[in-house]
């Protein structure tokens, strides 16, 4: 038997002037990536410091918002629900929820998609679907 993926509300997220920039791109339906220009490397949550460096040297560029699932669990409470590492095309990591999906159907491996959810009074949260 199926385990459908519970539709629930994310709780809003807690914006910073640090995170804006992530969350005005969520709003705009937009995964928002961390560059270092020192070193050209990409790197999610995007912050104004540079993981690699340490500098202050770094931009912000769109993904895509599709890549593939890189390792998940299923809480198969009242209310099931499946936390995620997806790899982007681009190729950082995120953590994140996959959504509107049989539980029980899913790989590692899957491709997938951002979906926008709306939060409970904050910026909309990217989250996964199968692609």
């Amino acid at each position: 038997m199926a385990t459908q993926a519970f539709d629930r509300l994310p709780q809003a997220p807690s914006e910073s002037p640090d995170n804006k920039v992530y969350f005005d791109g969520c709003r705009a339906g937009k995964i928002i990536l961390g560059k270092c220009k020192d070193t050209g490397k990409l790197f999610h949550y995007p912050r104004h410091v540079s993981p690699f460096t340490l500098s202050n040297n770094v931009e912000f560029v769109e993904a895509k918002g599709t890549g593939v699932i890189y390792s998940y669990s299923v809480a198969r409470g009242k209310e099931p629900f499946c936390v995620a590492y997806v790899t982007l095309d681009e190729g950082p990591t995120m953590l994140t929820n996959i959504i509107e999906c049989d539980l029980d159907a899913l790989k590692v491996g899957q491709k997938v998609k951002v979906k926008f959810k709306g939060s409970d009074g904050g910026a909309p949260v990217p989250m996964f679907v199968l692609a």
